[in-house]
């Protein structure tokens, strides 16, 4: 899935911000990161970017899964399919909604995502003077299990109730990491050999961590968030078909009662409200990506009617699909259809 940035606009102040938040704001500080690590890291992200022709914007690098962005001005919320990932801010602020909970971010802040989750992420402190800087690491949960099995002492699994993303620090040792895929892109012929034991490491760190726990009990195997998670997988691959709640009950192998509680726990939605928010983003991005026109995205993603399509695309982005079509296809020209410069 395309993430695509929107326009930038300057946003309320933090009190108002705050009062516009429908959902609980879930924050985890930890251990502060030292000052001449977190000032290392980010002159090199900025050295990168300035390699890469400046600006602001998405900035891909040539190690996989590996991406830079910023931003001289607060924006307007993105909706998009998070995948698992680990997202580190370097500067600024950010935050993310999903169904009706919001986790606030900040500088030397990471968000980790478990599961692939359609939500809405916003960057909420930036300037010219001191832009937004984070940087953005795709990451195999399985690669998460298999350390977590090499683990003498795992870390003990949080109860099993709870989200499927949270926030925590970054400590110096994960810093390290993320320098060290940064002097990656410099030697493009050491990225195959180096990036998988980086990544291993990463993996590491997190599961050995504060969070670790959090970590734990979204990979137990035979638990209940294991059985939501193929429901969720089967969601994402049959989003375009009609899936009753029962159905996905059963394919996770739990009761229809008990399924629904637990899926709304995990992502802070019902499977409707999942499916359809998948829907709706990829009706969005057959009409960017792929030039498809409305009545032919609609189809596509499973609406029976173009004009109820219509009424909940614009329910859900606040403009009429051929109008934000247009008007996110001009965003991506603008912002994020960089390729990497090598030398």
């Amino acid at each position: 899935m395309i993430r695509i940035p929107e326009l930038s606009r300057n946003l309320p102040n933090p009190a108002d911000r705050d009062s516009l938040a429908k959902g609980q704001a879930l924050i985890c500080p930890d251990k502060r990161l030292g000052a001449h690590m977190s000032s290392s890291l980010l002159a090199a992200v900025n050295a990168y970017i300035e390699d890469q022709g400046g600006g602001e914007g998405l900035f891909p690098t040539l190690v996989e899964g590996f991406n830079i962005v910023r931003s001289f001005q607060a924006m307007l919320p993105v909706r998009a399919i998070y995948r698992p990932s680990l997202c580190i801010v370097l500067q600024g602020a950010k935050e993310i909604h999903f169904g009706e909970d919001r986790l606030d971010y900040g500088a030397m802040d990471c968000l980790v995502v478990t599961i692939e989750l359609p939500a809405t992420g916003r960057i909420v402190e930036a300037s010219v003077e001191a832009p937004y800087i984070g940087v953005v690491i795709d990451f195999d949960v399985a690669m998460v299990r298999d350390v977590l099995e090499q683990l003498d002492e795992p870390p003990a699994p949080v109860a099993e109730s709870g989200h499927c993303v949270f926030v925590g620090r970054v400590d110096e040792t994960l810093a390290d990491c993320v320098m060290r895929l940064m002097r990656m892109t410099a030697s493009p012929k050491s990225i195959p050999i180096l990036y998988p034991s980086v990544m291993r490491e990463i993996c590491y760190w997190l599961v050995s961590g504060p969070r670790g726990g959090e970590l734990h009990k979204l990979v137990l195997p035979k638990s209940n968030i294991e059985r939501v998670a193929k429901a969720i997988a089967a969601l994402h691959l049959n989003f375009a078909r009609t899936l009753r709640v029962e159905q996905l009950a059963e394919l996770a192998g739990m009761s229809p009662s008990s399924f629904h509680q637990h899926f709304k726990a995990l992502t802070s939605m019902t499977p409707l409200q999942f499916q359809k928010q998948l829907r709706l983003l990829e009706a969005r991005r057959l009409m960017v990506s792929e030039a498809a026109n409305v009545s032919a995205a609609a189809y596509r993603v499973g609406y029976e009617s173009v004009s109820q399509f219509s009424r909940e695309y614009s329910r859900e982005f606040g403009i009429a699909p051929k109008q934000d079509a247009l008007y996110q296809q001009r965003l991506y020209n603008t912002y994020a259809s960089r390729s990497v410069r090598t030398a």
